[in-house]
């Protein structure tokens, strides 16, 4: 995460170009993406669950592996 120290002129007219940028109409032409992106922990589990039984829900253990830290990017 992270975050603005100082909210400057140069600051403000990109913030609000950008904005303007959103604002506007649609235009086939000129296709506006946003992007957004998260921190995301992948892990695994360290054991497989155990299948279920008629009448009983299945029975998850709460061990993890984690993996490495990943990135997760939306449209």
């Amino acid at each position: 995460m992270w975050c603005i120290t100082a909210i400057t002129p140069e600051y403000r007219k990109r913030m609000y170009k950008l904005l303007t940028l959103y604002s506007g109409s649609h235009n086939k032409q000129y296709p506006v993406v946003c992007v957004d992106e998260k921190s995301k922990q992948l892990i695994e589990d360290a054991r497989k669950s155990t299948p279920l039984k008629p009448g009983s829900s299945a029975k998850y253990d709460g061990n993890i592996v984690e993996k490495v830290p990943g990135i997760s990017l939306s449209l």
